[in-house]
């Protein structure tokens, strides 16, 4: 019975001399609470971070499996239900959006300043305090950084190479890392022009998914790729291809009601059957007459895009047809080809076709066909990333990765730094907000201080994941950054401490910077919640 015993007898501390009623306790509950959960989620992917990181198997309720390491990913898939953990996963969305890649080191670091903010939070600092400090710390932090990096010209291919390997280390594909890196950065510095862009549009590269082969046959294509096949089997190659897009159905018309007809005589039916001929002839006769010869058909849900009928005098014509083009896909073929989309066979005139030097299926050894269109007279700027794998899992974790190494490169166009990687920039931090922490006076010296201290989790978990011993790792690490060695890092492979530029292992400073910022702004809003409220 003590509980019933204790709980009139709990106003009494809240009671102020006013006899207004306080209540204290509830508040640092709720932020317990709040902290907990975040940290929990931070703490259930640190095991994969780095390149020596291992991978989560995620199964969904509909029993579908994902094999990744992309914490962007796992906390998509993951189902939090705290409030305050969402936070987490919107962060880590955050980042995505912004970086791309950093995923999981933002999510580990958010975690590492909230455990701070308990620590700091029970011995009576007041949230505000903690909150205005970590602002201060992140400012000094992003100055630390910038002065730690070095400039980088997007003609420097090596670099851009090195720190798109950087990224795809730590993936299921690092062992691929020779063949995609240099995939991603000719991938983005075609669809850009490297003096004057200041970020890429990452829709102009097309990753296409095609189950069969291994992650060797991935390939990059100027052009287009199709997944569809060929409609009609006799034509499968076209040189000086013309392309029409048509967003029209080639088959006989139908009303827009239910109708039924009722044919008394059979030459009446004769008579419908042959003014359906001629309909189809006439429309196929107008495609031929615009000098098209590849045909690409959108998707109807109407009625058959494509009758048998229409289909064999095309063959005939000796156009190619490749039907089935989903709707989302018009655009990037518009775009690539230079084609127009026409809507009706009226509009079918030879200044809406687009024009490549070759249209071909492609047999891929015994698994499936694609259709390639290379040689666009007016390329509009667009690349197709074909990537390949033995199962379902592997491809689509490839194609996650390709697309983080893209967005590393698209942060280097953003912002032209790099800085070192393998944990040498959080530790170089932690000792410059020591020092800084040392200029300035009461509670805030405290709290920039443990502030600088939370950062040390990334090398730490770097060791840790790597089987390296994390305390001895971490005190040499600050001692060689003590002494002025800004580069000195964790290297993975030797499992030791070198410098980590010599080792090429470099990521951009946008991605660090980002990390940063995103991370101390959902610490601080997490500190300022005291309360949680919950409507029906």
């Amino acid at each position: 019975m003590p509980e019933t015993m204790a709980a009139p007898r709990a106003p009494q501390r809240g009671r102020n001399k006013g006899g207004a009623y306080v209540d204290r306790d509830k508040p640092a509950q709720i932020r317990f609470s709040n902290i907990s959960a975040a940290k929990a989620v931070a703490d259930a992917i640190r095991t994969s971070l780095g390149p020596k990181g291992m991978d989560k198997m995620i199964q969904d309720e509909k029993g579908d499996v994902t094999i990744t390491n992309d914490g962007a990913t796992i906390l998509k898939q993951m189902q939090v239900l705290h409030p305050a953990a969402k936070m987490l996963v919107e962060l880590s969305k955050a980042q995505d959006i912004e970086a791309g890649d950093g995923t999981t080191s933002v999510v580990v670091i958010a975690g590492a300043l909230l455990d701070a903010c308990s620590k700091l939070l029970q011995k009576g600092i007041h949230p505000t305090i903690i909150s205005e400090s970590f602002q201060k710390a992140v400012e000094k932090g992003v100055e630390v950084l910038t002065d730690m990096s070095r400039p980088v010209q997007l003609s420097d291919r090596e670099t851009l190479l090195n720190s798109a390997t950087t990224s795809l280390c730590s993936k299921v594909v690092s062992q691929y890392s020779s063949l995609l890196a240099p995939m991603s950065v000719d991938a983005v510095m075609r669809v850009i022009d490297p003096a004057t862009a200041t970020g890429v549009d990452l829709q102009d590269i097309k990753i296409i998914k095609k189950l069969g082969g291994t992650i060797d046959d991935c390939e990059l294509v100027d052009g287009l790729v199709l997944t569809q096949r060929v409609a009609n089997t006799g034509v499968t190659r076209v040189e000086k291809a013309k392309i029409g897009l048509i967003q029209f159905c080639l088959s006989p018309p139908k009303t827009d009601m239910d109708n039924q007809i009722v044919v008394s005589d059979y030459a009446q039916m004769d008579r419908v059957l042959r003014e359906e001929r001629a309909y189809i002839l006439n429309m196929v006769k107008q495609i031929k007459k615009a000098g098209c010869n590849v045909l690409l058909i959108q998707k109807s849900i109407l009625r058959d895009a494509l009758s048998d009928l229409a289909l064999h005098f095309l063959n005939k014509m000796k156009i190619m047809v490749v039907k089935e083009i989903e709707r989302e896909d018009i655009e990037f073929i518009c775009k690539t080809i230079g084609t127009k989309p026409i809507a009706h066979i009226d509009h079918f005139t030879a200044e809406m076709l687009g024009t490549a030097e070759l249209a071909e299926e492609v047999n891929l050894d015994g698994s499936g066909k694609l259709i390639k269109i290379t040689g666009c007279a007016s390329p509009g700027k667009t690349v197709s990333i074909v990537v390949r794998g033995s199962n379902k899992l592997v491809i689509e974790e490839a194609e996650r990765s390709i697309h983080d190494a893209l967005c590393v490169i698209r942060c280097l166009v953003k912002k032209r730094a790099l800085i070192a990687g393998g944990g040498a920039p959080e530790i170089e931090l932690a000792v410059r907000l020591a020092e800084y922490s040392r200029t300035l006076a009461g509670m805030e010296a405290y709290c920039v201080r443990a502030y600088g201290d939370a950062l040390e989790v990334i090398p730490s978990t770097l060791a840790e994941n790597a089987g390296l011993n994390p305390i001895s790792t971490v005190t040499e690490l600050r001692n060689r950054h003590a002494q002025g060695d800004k580069m000195a890092g964790i290297n993975v492979r030797k499992g030791g401490i070198s410098n980590i530029l010599e080792e090429l292992v470099v990521q951009p400073l946008l991605v660090s910077i980002s990390a940063l910022t995103l991370a101390t702004e959902t610490v601080r809003s997490i500190l300022k919640i005291d309360d949680v409220v919950n409507t029906r």
